[in-house]
């Protein structure tokens, strides 16, 4: 009978906790809940058309410092919101959060395992920064340009045009080759293949000029062609770094353009071919 009054009572005294964490829910706090996230909901999104337009404004220096502030906006607008919820909704005190956290982390820990593992990784990378919005990144097999940043992951342009989602966990799986890591210029390597009997001094005179006569070309930065022995071709690297890393297709294009036309000027031709292995 002792032990049906001690359980009896400690369901009452759950139940009692229970009630109290919650608020009484009535239909104005319903709609004040809805208003508080349609609000931010638009805010996030006039924050992320403001970003983008004052980074293509602002000095070409500063652009990716611009952009890299929008996963901050976003972060701090959902926390505003967040805490504005939980005054709204729940009463909060040291009895009830101690009371129901441990439940809570167990109930989401099995539901939502790969999203808060994304949303933790997401929150860690803000201060670790493996990458930033303006990037240029390796993930994987993808590559592009990173143009949003979220909770969950980031948004990628291939240099196909292609935009491809990746949550934020992979950073404890994947390595990240980060091209530019914040900085406004990162190297761009162009290949060339010639015949063994080539001038190298020519080639290498020809391809070092193409690059610091473009108009992409940031000189501050050091120009230059690295040569590499194949069996069948001399393979020489040019490298090289634009003055903004979103003309990396282009710059190269101009690379290729300017050197195959001085090259041709000098009758010198890529090998048309080359000798099948013995067998």
């Amino acid at each position: 009978m002792f032990f049906a009054q001690v359980l009896a009572q400690n369901n009452g005294n759950i139940v009692n906790d229970t009630t109290s964490f919650m608020s009484e829910i009535t239909l104005l706090k319903l709609v004040q809940g809805l208003i508080i996230i349609v609000s931010t909901y638009i805010l996030i999104k006039v924050s992320e058309k403001l970003n983008s337009w004052l980074s293509e404004k602002v000095a070409s220096r500063f652009r990716l410092i611009v952009r890299q502030s929008l996963p901050f906006s976003r972060a701090a607008l959902l926390l505003i919101a967040a805490i504005f919820l939980i005054r709204l909704f729940l009463h909060l005190s040291t009895t009830n959060i101690l009371a129901l956290t441990g439940t809570i982390s167990v109930a989401v820990g099995f539901a939502f395992k790969d999203y808060v593992s994304s949303l933790i990784a997401g929150f860690l990378a803000l201060f670790e920064v493996p990458y930033r919005v303006g990037d240029r990144v390796q993930i994987g097999e993808h590559y592009g340009e990173i143009i949003s940043y979220g909770l969950r992951g980031i948004r990628l342009r291939t240099p196909t045009d292609n935009i491809v989602t990746i949550p934020h966990n992979k950073i404890w799986t994947e390595a990240i080759s980060n091209s530019n890591d914040g900085a406004l210029e990162a190297q761009v390597v162009t290949n060339f293949y010639f015949a063994h009997d080539v001038d190298i001094k020519l080639v290498m005179k020809i391809l070092y000029q193409a690059a610091y006569t473009s108009q992409y070309t940031q000189l501050k930065l050091p120009i230059v062609v690295i040569m590499e022995e194949t069996p069948w071709t001399i393979h020489l690297m040019l490298k090289s770094y634009p003055m903004d890393i979103r003309y990396e297709g282009i710059y190269r294009t101009e690379l290729l353009q300017r050197s195959k036309e001085a090259l041709a000027k000098y009758g010198i031709a890529y090998p048309t071919s080359q000798p099948l292995p013995e067998s």
